[in-house]
């Protein structure tokens, strides 16, 4: 059989879209790691699949696999492209929207100006909750990496961060470092591994080693956990543009226990099918 999809991305870090409400098929990681492959096949850093819900509260479900096949529990870019790929398919006619994931419900609104704002809910810190081997609750642990002392911030977006303060983000040895945290043994499912520049208390440069996937243009969940940290240990404040390679995001988060809002832009590349 054909399956219709949609190629989207949100400032470069580009997805494989779904839809799995008018169209019916069962999708597996084999079918991820197949047409993830940008010599072989569609390419993308993630495929997205979008869902009938089957919670009664949200207006649908939120499915997301990383390239090599592992599912994941939230992405903030592709929740971007979700809300602009069911609003451009007339799959609702709302413009707020209620999705759940496999991290927790999440609320979507798609401006007027086309851009799309993410209620992603509050950051959990608790280490069990990211999770994260550590004694105890902190912003801030010593992980150890080669034999050097990494700072970092470890908190969870429905997915694991590790946030580390860097003097310059062009320079930070964000490939060599970055699959090193990712795998490091305190964080048993792994974790995404952001580097941050603070340039002002309102303006920063973030690189991030996402899980699953390697270096990509642009994270959301990333550029959340990364404002999150800089707000919570007094480097920063909402609202927070963080510059990505692939664009700028806006982030507000107004303390413990506050959701985490992100604004930015979505974008359709081309249409396609694909033999199941």
């Amino acid at each position: 059989m054909l399956l219709r999809f949609t190629k989207m991305h949100g400032l470069g870090n580009d997805f494989m879209v779904l839809d799995l409400v008018s169209q019916h098929a069962h999708i597996t990681p084999k079918h991820a790691r197949q047409w993830g492959d940008r010599n072989t096949g569609v390419g993308f850093d993630q495929l997205l699949l979008v869902e009938a819900p089957s919670n009664p509260d949200v207006d649908f479900r939120y499915r997301i696999f990383n390239a090599d096949g592992s599912e994941v529990e939230q992405c903030g870019n592709g929740a971007r492209c979700f809300a602009r790929f069911v609003l451009d398919k007339r799959l609702t006619a709302k413009r707020q929207i209620r999705v759940e994931t496999k991290g927790g419900i999440i609320e979507l609104h798609v401006q007027n100006d086309g851009q799309v704002r993410v209620n992603m809910g509050p950051p959990r810190f608790v280490p069990e909750q990211v999770p994260f081997q550590a004694p105890e609750q902190a912003l801030s642990y010593a992980l150890e990496v080669d034999g050097q002392r990494l700072d970092i911030a470890a908190l969870s977006m429905g997915n694991p961060h590790a946030v580390t303060r860097v003097d310059n983000v062009d320079t930070a040895p964000v490939r060599e470092l970055g699959p090193k945290i990712e795998h490091h043994p305190r964080f048993p499912q792994r974790v995404n591994a952001g580097f941050l520049q603070v340039l002002d208390r309102q303006h920063g440069k973030l690189r991030v080693w996402e899980r699953g996937a390697g270096e990509t243009l642009a994270c959301g969940t990333g550029a959340c956990a990364a404002a999150v940290a800089a707000i919570a240990q007094g480097w920063m404040d909402s609202p927070v543009e963080l510059e990505l390679p692939g664009g700028k995001l806006t982030l507000e988060w107004a303390g413990p226990d506050a959701p985490v809002l992100m604004t930015g832009p979505a974008a359709r590349v081309f249409e396609g099918q694909v033999r199941l």
